[in-house]
């Protein structure tokens, strides 16, 4: 089915679009200060972790983005079930955008959450090209007193494509101020870990008062880097997992991994607390504080014990009523492996490294589909599917579009085919997927 097709019109025409929400978006080369260091980076409005969007469900989110990188670029809103042909993805949803040209794209956003925005084209996502998108309930349900955007992101003091190369060259093996080895959750030793585009000496801060209660919207932009994250001192009611309410559940840490987002309320204390990012897997990480009262903050490399506090798993995790999935006979089982390794640094699904002109993972329209993603291999992978929510285990479980897969392990995903056009399913490692570990779903015209 072509991503223009008649029935992906019918399916946006659904979602009874409402208003137009105009956005103008301008990618370019830039210098940051990431706190009293200087960098170049390409960014979206010569930000990074922003500029953020915002729009009410049921509008129609319009963004002319404009290109003026020295390369062709694409921007995927991520999480969001949009029409097809606004996905993003270079050479399967549309052409690229040309160096100094410009593209529209125009989607109805139906459901409130946290999602996020990022090119699809090689490894611009890892130079700093990200931003959140937040997408209000005009009904929310949530009572509280401060909303805080923590955007969590790795950070190179190189390009990516000269990491790439070496990866390539090296199987990951060696290389100063490149290369972690053989490590499970990531293969990228990043000199620098950020959070809402600030680092640990210089941290981003919320000032709050004591017994307010905060909503923390925790997006992954991150390459490679899987975060682990506690507010020292307090525990975590986690509300929603990639945009969409779960049944709370308390948390001490969350384990994020790329593209994962998670909603959570806590009640200030008083004080000075960190936000931490541990990088999992890795040395170093990222620091924000919350401030509610006076007092020294602590040190840059401060460790809370949350962090070897209670972590629950996906399957602890489960929809509100509202969003689960209802009980279906006759779902059709598909099954894929992730595959690869780092001797070669080839990835794919199937043994297979991605070709855009070929789907894979064939659907109809209407049916359930039980999705079964065995990893094969000896690291851990995010894997992201567009276009689409999914429960992870069963119909009660967490709705998610994101999902980290472990060494030797088998996740279930359940899903309906209800919004046709043709999807990617990959990894949200940006070198996993640079390498080959992308593939399509597409439905039947």
């Amino acid at each position: 089915m072509s991503p223009s097709s008649s029935q992906v019109a019918a399916a946006e025409s659904a979602r009874r679009p409402g208003p137009e929400h105009l956005v103008v978006l301008e990618a370019s080369p830039t210098e940051v200060d990431l706190g009293g260091l200087t960098v170049p980076a390409w960014a979206y409005g010569g930000r990074l972790a922003g500029p953020a969007l915002r729009l009410r469900a049921g509008e129609q989110l319009v963004a002319t983005v404009r290109n003026r990188l020295p390369a062709e670029t694409t921007v995927h809103w991520h999480g969001v079930t949009l029409r097809n042909d606004a996905d993003g993805v270079p050479h399967v949803t549309q052409e690229p955008i040309p160096a100094g040209g410009e593209f529209v794209y125009r989607f109805t956003v139906p459901a409130p959450g946290t999602y996020w925005f990022h090119p699809h084209s090689g490894l611009q996502l890892d130079r700093g090209l990200s931003g959140p998108l937040i997408v209000d309930d005009p009904q929310e349900p949530l009572a509280y007193d401060h909303e805080w955007i923590v955007v969590l992101d790795d950070w190179l003091d190189r390009t990516p494509e000269a990491i790439y190369a070496e990866l390539i060259r090296t199987g990951g093996r060696t290389g100063p101020g490149g290369m972690m080895g053989r490590g499970v959750m990531g293969t990228v030793a990043y000199p620098h870990h950020l959070i809402n585009g600030r680092l640990p000496a210089d941290p981003d801060v919320l000032h709050a008062r004591p017994g307010d209660r905060i909503r923390l919207r925790l997006i992954n932009a991150g390459g490679d880097t899987a975060y682990r994250v506690v507010l020292g001192g307090h525990r975590m009611t986690v509300t929603h997992t990639d945009g969409l309410p779960i049944r709370p559940v308390p948390a001490d840490t969350l384990l994020i991994g790329m593209g994962e987002r998670y909603d959570v309320l806590v009640t200030a204390a008083d004080g000075v607390f960190p936000l931490v990012a541990l990088a999992d897997g890795k040395n170093g990480g990222g620091l924000a504080l919350l401030r509610t009262g006076g007092g020294m903050p602590p040190p840059a490399g401060v460790r809370p014990g949350e962090l070897g506090g209670l972590l629950p798993a996906y399957e602890q995790m489960k929809a509100d009523d509202k969003t689960a999935l209802t009980d279906r006979d006759g779902a059709r089982t598909l099954r894929t492996r992730l595959t690869g390794g780092m001797m070669r640094f080839e990835w794919g699904f199937d043994g297979r490294v991605f070709d855009h002109d070929r789907v894979d993972l064939v659907l109809s329209a209407g049916e359930r589909i039980r999705l079964e993603i065995a990893n094969t291999t000896m690291m851990w992978h995010p894997v992201h599917l567009h276009g689409h929510s999914f429960a992870v285990g069963d119909p009660s479980g967490p709705r998610k579009d994101t999902v980290g897969v472990f060494p030797g392990r088998t996740v279930v995903l359940l899903f309906d085919a209800d919004n046709p056009g043709r999807w990617m399913l990959h990894c949200h490692n940006a070198y996993h997927a640079e390498a080959g570990m992308m593939t399509l779903l597409g439905y039947r015209a």
